[in-house]
Parts: C-alpha cells; structure tokens; sequence
C-alpha cells in the first residue's frame, strides 16, 4: 500500500482516507484527507460508517466530468477520478455476541464505492 500511496502523491492525487488506513499513510508521512473533510461528516457508529455519502458515492465515476450532471456541481461535489479500497475475505469468523454483532460487518463502503463507480457512469460524458 505505501508504493501505491506513494507513486499516487508523487503524481500529484489527493490521498482521502477512513480509519486504520488514514493513520498509517499519515504515519507514513503522506499528506492525507480524512473522508470526513469531503464529506462534512464525521464518522459514526464507532467508524462503522464513513464512506457511504453523497459526496462520495455522487463523485465517484470513471468518466471524466466533462458533462457532470447539474446535481453534482449544484450540490458542490468534486469528482473522484481513482477509488482504491481495501476488500476484505468473504469468509466470516464464527458470529460475535449479538451485542458486538455489528463489529464484523466493515464489508460496505469498499464494496459500495466500487460499485458506485460503473452505477454512476451513465450520464457522465
């Protein structure tokens, strides 16, 4: 991850990042975003929920924002241009007790923000 964090900042990509992976880039001494500066929100739910915002599943697209639609510029959203996430195995570990049920679950933002990404391209130039 750092040859990848490093090679993007040396081409001149803003790094945005949650969690575990914000800290180590900015350990790592990479200039780092934290989501919650794009997206005005700060992380809830014990950071279980970070990335799943319209300004970031709204900016995500493949195309350039040559024809970005109205929405997108009205609301002040920046497009992503490169999403890399951390995917995590399938398989789960034994359940929790159910008041811990919901700590295993950090299987949504990556895998919706790659989705979002072709969702997103129709209308996008």
């Amino acid at each position: 991850m750092t040859h990848l964090a490093r090679g993007l900042n040396r081409l001149g990509v803003e790094l945005v990042s949650t969690g575990g992976t914000l800290k180590f880039l900015a350990e790592e001494g990479l200039p780092v975003t934290p989501v919650s500066a794009v997206t005005g929100f700060p992380e809830i739910l014990e950071g279980r929920v970070k990335t799943l915002h319209p300004r970031i599943h709204a900016a995500s697209s493949p195309a350039l924002p040559r024809s970005m639609p109205p929405e997108i510029a009205e609301h002040g959203i920046l497009p992503i241009d490169l999403v890399v996430v951390n995917l995590y195995p399938s398989a789960r570990p034994p359940p929790p007790a159910p008041s811990r049920a919901g700590d295993r679950d950090d299987h949504v933002g990556g895998p919706a923000m790659l989705r979002a990404r072709p969702k997103n391209s129709r209308g996008w130039g």
